[in-house]
Order: C-alpha cells, then sequence, then structure tokens
C-alpha cells in the first residue's frame, strides 16, 4: 500500500513527488503499486479523466532511496525533460549518511564503473575496463556524530548506483545499503535522499527548483547527527 503522496509541484506540463524510500519509481513486470501507478490514478480522479493517463518518465530513483522525483504530463515535456538529463544540465542535490569519518570538509570523487565479473554488480573498476562507465560526484561535510557523517552530494553523471557505489569504495557506505556493505539496516530505506532537484521547465524555459523533505524515519534514527536540520 502507497502512502499519501506528497505532491510538490504540478501543472499542465510537469508532476513531482517526494518519493518515499521502499516503492519502486515506475512500473516494469507484476502487479504492485509503484510511483508512476499511483499518480496515473491521483491524475485520474482529480481531473475526472475518462481514458488512459499519460506520465513521461524522465528519470528514477532507487527503491530504497527517498526524495525529489519528477514525472512529465505531455510528451512533448517529457522529450525536453528527459533531454536535460541526458545532457546532466538537471542539478541534483543528494544529503547521505555513510558509515565512518569523512575527514575532508569538501572534495570531489572521480571513479569508472562498470560489472563485476565476480558477482554482477557494479563496481569500481580501472578506467580500460570495456564498457565501464566515468562517474563523478562533489560533496561537503555537513556534520559527523556516533561514527557517521552527514554528507551533501552532487553528482555530476548519472549513473546507476553511482552515489552508493562511489562512497562505499571509498570507504564509506551508506547507512543501511547491505548491498554495498552497510553493517547497518534501516528498513526498507538507505539513508540516501534526493534533496533537490533544479530543472529548465519544458515550456516556460525558467529554472524550477523543487525541495524534499527528510523522511520521518530519518529524524529518528539521525536526531543527534542532523540535530542542525531538525532544530
Amino acid at each position: 500500500m502507497l502512502p499519501e503522496l506528497e505532491i510538490l509541484y504540478e501543472d499542465n506540463h510537469c508532476l513531482a513527488v517526494n518519493k518515499p524510500a521502499g516503492i519502486a519509481s515506475a512500473h516494469f513486470q507484476g502487479r504492485e503499486v509503484t510511483l508512476d501507478h499511483a499518480l496515473k490514478a491521483y491524475l485520474k480522479a482529480k481531473y475526472h479523466k475518462p481514458g488512459n493517463v499519460f506520465l513521461g518518465i524522465v528519470h528514477r530513483l532507487d527503491r530504497p532511496v527517498s526524495g525529489v522525483v519528477l514525472f512529465a504530463r505531455t510528451s512533448k515535456a517529457a522529450a525536453r525533460l528527459a533531454e536535460q538529463f541526458r545532457q546532466g544540465s538537471v542539478e541534483k542535490v543528494y544529503w547521505a549518511v555513510v558509515e565512518g569519518h569523512v575527514s575532508r570538509l569538501a572534495g570531489s570523487l572521480e571513479d569508472w564503473l562498470g560489472r563485476d565479473p565476480g558477482n554482477g554488480r557494479l563496481a569500481v573498476v580501472p578506467p580500460s575496463t570495456r564498457q565501464a562507465r566515468q562517474a563523478l560526484l562533489h560533496y561537503h561535510k555537513r556534520g559527523e556524530y556516533g561514527g557517521l557523517t552527514w554528507l551533501e552530494v552532487r553528482p555530476q553523471t548519472g549513473r546507476r548506483h553511482q552515489l552508493r557505489v562511489q562512497l562505499a569504495h571509498h570507504g564509506h557506505p551508506i547507512y543501511g545499503d547491505a548491498r554495498y556493505g552497510s553493517l547497518y539496516t534501516f528498513g526498507q530505506a538507505i539513508a540516501l535522499h534526493a534533496r533537490s532537484l533544479t530543472f529548465l521547465h519544458p515550456v516556460r524555459h525558467e529554472p524550477v527548483t523543487l525541495m524534499a523533505e527528510l523522511p520521518r524515519a530519518w529524524r529518528g534514527r539521525f536526531a543527534y547527527l542532523l540535530r542542525e536540520q531538525c532544530s
């Protein structure tokens, strides 16, 4: 059952929501409730649409990740927004709680990602590896407490699982991300939240910035670490 939708932005061209962790962004196969299905039902009911509802998927968040997800309400908007994501012109800001002490106040990580032949998972590989893709992110430290560090991360590239793989490779797996080496559990979530998204409106051509509040579970589990944000 999908929690109540938190709509962040809505007009005739775009629709954005604060995705809960544990929910898939988009439908592929099967009958599970996914975010795009829930939003189609929302639009159908709100605007009394008799037929199918169009909803363009222009990017996704991993199932255990929460935060801003943007959809298009027309095919023209979908094409223009998807092109912005392909070109890397959409500014994405993530908040992550990672294990360990991050020594530098700010920095950048540049790696190459590819499939680990041993288990098929994404991993940091040598640049010469066949089909390896460059991954670049920038971070700064927002807080530290109890062996955990709160980072603000700005990916410059948009590779699948990029933040999860890079941070784990550099010794700081995301809290709750057992797939990439975390020692902790965090329900259906990992401590990675798409905090904000800035894009160019597909019709008005004006910059739009959307921001998603942290899930309640963060404020309980990381109260001391996030005390500045929670106060």
